[in-house]
């Protein structure tokens, strides 16, 4: 996927304004349901262009933040109003059983406004976070306060970063890059917590049951 973005990100210094914020935003929305998709570096970049004059530096946060923002709400949404429907058919099933769920929708709500803003940091758990979020039941404001916050303080900087960047773009691009490395490396660990803590609750409810 690297040689396509470097393409793109070519492609985008030819851009006119207008198509630089819709790009932004689209990679801002879209990394809400599919995590590889490398929204930040495109952040990074409308930030950059807009620091050389190309486009502005507050229109391209706004944009990207707005658009985070509505893809997270969007699968919350879904998740509030389609979530306990797939997990009640078969496939769903084998992904939760009634037992783990009502577990995970107590967890929620004790610990889901810290757990969706940390969420908001951590590439995979974007994508799933608010989803459980809405299935548990947590208030549309209590789910959109975390999520706004936690996705205007990230945006905020990396656009800052860019638009600041000057000669040193390829020099911020790989810090962000790094940097995202890592923090894949502690979404992977929080990840296989996760599945292990699943399977163990899993096996729990088959010795009840």
């Amino acid at each position: 996927m690297g040689g396509l973005i470097d393409a793109l990100l070519e492609r985008m210094q030819t851009f006119p304004e207008a198509l630089v914020y819709a790009v932004v935003a689209a990679f801002a929305a879209i990394e809400n349901v599919f995590p590889p998709v490398p929204a930040d570096v495109i952040a990074l970049f409308g930030g950059f262009l807009a620091g050389n004059g190309a486009a502005n530096p507050w229109i391209v946060f706004l944009v990207v933040w707005i658009a985070n923002v509505s893809g997270a709400l969007l699968v919350y949404w879904i998740g509030r109003h389609y979530g306990e429907q797939f997990f009640g058919t078969r496939v769903g099933r084998l992904i939760l059983q009634p037992q783990q769920i009502k577990k995970l929708d107590a967890f929620y709500r004790r610990r889901g406004t810290i757990v969706i803003f940390v969420s908001r940091f951590l590439p995979m758990f974007r994508a799933v976070v608010p989803a459980f979020a809405g299935m548990s039941g947590i208030g549309w404001l209590e789910a959109a306060v975390p999520i706004v916050v936690a996705s205007g303080l990230w945006y905020g900087l990396v656009v800052y970063f860019g638009a600041t960047a000057g000669e040193n773009w390829e020099e911020i691009r790989t810090t962000l890059e790094s940097a995202g490395r890592w923090i894949y490396v502690v979404a992977l660990v929080l990840a296989a917590g996760v599945v292990w803590l699943w399977w163990r609750s899993r096996g729990k409810a088959h010795e009840k049951s």
